[in-house]
């Protein structure tokens, strides 16, 4: 920062922070930003508070770095075409300004392209300094940014959200991964955040659960594995009662008494169990409870896997039925809802006007046993969560299937007459894995997933011996790559899009996986290990000697960072910063027999392992904001068809021989890495 101020004449932190949303401290891009604005607005007239947020990104570097579309600038009518105005503005840009080089104009577009001595003197510098720090902008989540004592804003996410006893579907895999990536988001912006798992763990369901323990419970395999032996004891006393539902229709049908059978049916007798939980019997509440703490460690040692955590296990069993009794006397004193066959519904025709209140149809809030429904359960959770937290924000990551349901609540919210708290929720909804199961054919809970696609990883691994020694623990390695598969597959597109889940895809070290950036990862950190500069000396280089075209082009991408962070919590969309990331992984890729570390002069070296240690820190920024866990070493599949190839090229003598090799090492070369030093790449290959 300093040393911009020192070129750029009259640029001082007082004069940048009047921009709008403008961070020069934790922003260098925010500087050059300002300083544009006010140059263009000496040739425009243009107010330089319109300039600063008209400037955007291009969408690669051969286009610049920022662009400027002169219609964004609200130019008065009459005067000159936009295409002809930008041409006489770039012809009035100073020959010689200290940050940019000479616009360049497109139709009526401005592309700006940064110097790169000033760039790279200021951005190397604050990323070193910064660290894990870097991109990251805590002013965002002040209740004032003007005054740090007004403290936080506080948000609640709610994701993740199993049915104990069922399995941890694709529906909840989508939910873990975006809300725990939405979590480390906010808390990068400087927000308060409270992770929330609301579990499904109530419900007639606990009644027949309760029953299926009671005749086929093992105590032992329900320490060992509380969920997995839930899920068979529920489906087990399912397929029961649906035969003996089955037994009673014909029996019915023909002509017999079938009163007994049906009041001593699996299916009574859980109503009845569950009419205990629900009148706080104390033996049926402890078994219950049994139940549901022993699933919450389990799922925590799952969790723990993807690098998440909660503040607080929720669920259905918390919402009391006094509350929920409470929020139906005010729908129908409100007339919010009224009375059908019985029970209890609300009809947003009669409430909402147009389209909007036919869309949002008529839910049932109370059947006509008095029975309280889910709907009305997640009223009375979001007024009490909104009475203990105070909360400036809540988001359900829930998925697209709910829109309805999700519309219908704060919609009701809003009825109920707080629409305050209702427009501070926003639902965060996904599209569909399609075709997730395991290995074995069957969709199974989360851990047979992950503990698949680990094996998978595993056994590519293992394929290269040499390298597989010399991981400390491959087991591991392996499970960090088959969680870096399944969550870089998930985040690669929009939120919205349905996706197919492909191991054989996502286990691939080609082409955009989690297992290829991985390998970047452990690339940049195999460099820093070769070079052997401690931290000092690596902050003591000489930044001015990086004038190479890839060295300048991977600080322009490291530049970006900061901005691609403030982007993502405006579109809240993981796979913002995945592309992001991959596109660094190219530009460093493409760099490393250009700017070579070993055999370079001792000054030359320090610069250059100042720029890949800089790279290193962004890459592993952006991949703990996405939740993964960055590897410094680990192996591929193995080498030596590549390697036997080449020297049969080097001693062979026969020409066709050795054309044929170099298309099977070419072949072999795209899938084949060395993961633990990064010695053979692509382009080598």
């Amino acid at each position: 920062m300093e040393q911009l101020q020192q070129q750029v004449e009259g640029l001082n932190l007082d004069a940048i922070s009047q921009f709008p949303n403008c961070y020069p401290d934790v922003n260098p891009l925010d500087v050059y930003r300002a300083h544009l604005s006010n140059v263009l607005t000496e040739i425009t007239g243009v107010d330089k508070n319109i300039i600063y947020p008209a400037l955007s990104w291009t969408q690669s570097l051969d286009k610049g770095d920022l662009v400027l579309a002169a219609p964004a600038l609200r130019l008065p009518k009459g005067g000159p075409k936009p295409d002809q105005i930008v041409q006489e503005w770039a012809a009035r840009f100073p020959e010689n300004d200290p940050l940019f080089e000479k616009p360049q104009t497109h139709s009526y577009f401005m592309s700006f392209f940064f110097k790169g001595a000033p760039l790279v003197k200021s951005v190397l510098p604050t990323i070193l300094q910064k660290g894990a720090k870097f991109g990251t902008n805590p002013s965002l989540g002040l209740k004032d940014p003007k005054d740090p004592s007004k403290g936080q804003k506080k948000i609640i996410v709610e994701f993740s959200s199993p049915n104990i006893a069922k399995p941890f579907h694709a529906g909840h895999l989508r939910s873990t991964i975006i809300g725990g990536f939405l979590g480390n988001l906010y808390e990068g912006a400087g927000w308060d955040v409270t992770r929330i798992n609301y579990l499904g763990d109530w419900g007639k369901q606990y009644g027949l659960l309760a029953l299926a323990f009671e005749k086929f419970g093992d105590e032992t395999a329900l320490q060992q594995d509380p969920i997995n032996h839930l899920f068979q004891l529920y489906v087990r006393i399912n397929t029961e009662m649906t035969e003996e539902k089955e037994q009673i229709a014909k029996r019915k049908e023909a002509g017999e008494d079938v009163t007994e059978a049906e009041a001593n049916s699996l299916d009574e007798q859980a109503r009845r169990y569950f009419k205990k939980m629900t009148d706080r019997d104390e033996k049926a509440l402890a078994m219950w409870k049994k139940f549901r703490d022993l699933s919450i460690v389990r799922y925590k040692q799952t969790y723990a896997r993807l690098n998440i955590h909660f503040d607080e296990y929720s669920g259905e069993s918390q919402v009391s039925e006094s509350d929920m009794a409470e929020i139906g006397k005010q729908l129908e004193e409100k007339k919010i809802s009224k009375e059908d066959k019985g029970a209890q519904l609300i009809d947003f025709s009669e409430l909402v006007p147009g389209k909007e209140g036919k869309r949002l149809e008529k839910p049932l809030v109370r059947k006509r046993d008095g029975t309280a429904l889910y709907l009305t359960r997640d009223i009375s959770e979001l007024l009490a969560r909104h009475a203990k937290y105070d909360f400036d924000k809540m988001i359900y990551v829930v998925a697209s299937a709910q829109d309805l349901h999700l519309k219908q609540l704060f919609k009701i919210i809003e009825l109920l007459g707080h629409k305050d708290i209702a427009d501070k929720c926003q639902h965060i909804n996904f599209g569909l894995v399609l075709g997730m199961s395991t290995r074995k054919g069957t969709v199974k809970f989360l851990d047979d997933i992950l503990r698949d696609v680990a094996d998978k990883m595993h056994e590519t691994m293992r394929k290269n011996e040499d390298k597989y020694n010399q991981v400390e623990n491959p087991g591991a390695v392996a499970d960090v790559l088959g969680i870096s598969s399944v969550m870089v597959q998930d985040m690669t597109g929009k939120r919205i899009n349905n996706y197919n889940f492909n191991m054989d895809q996502m286990t691939s070290f080609e082409g955009d996986t989690g297992p290829y950036l991985q390998y970047a990862h452990a690339r940049v950190c195999s460099i820093k290990r070769k070079a052997g500069l401690s931290d000092e000396e690596i902050a003591s280089a000489d930044f001015s000697l990086l004038t190479e075209p890839h060295a300048v082009n991977i600080v322009r991408l490291l530049a970006q960072w900061p901005d691609v962070f403030s982007n993502t919590l405006r579109t809240l969309e993981p796979t913002t910063v995945l592309a992001y990331l991959f596109k660094m992984t190219h530009a460093l890729s493409s760099s490393y027999d250009v700017l070579r570390i070993m055999g370079s002069e001792p000054a030359v070296l320090k610069a250059r392992m100042a720029l890949y240690e800089a790279a290193h820190i962004v890459l592993g920024n952006g991949m703990r904001l996405l939740g993964l866990s960055p590897v410094e070493r680990y192996v591929s599949i193995s080498l030596s068809l590549v390697l036997t190839s080449f020297l049969v090229i080097v001693h062979g003598t026969d020409i066709i021989l050795v054309c044929k090799l170099f298309v099977l090492c070419w072949e072999a070369g795209q899938k084949a890495w060395c993961f633990d030093d990064g010695l053979v790449g692509r382009k080598k290959q």
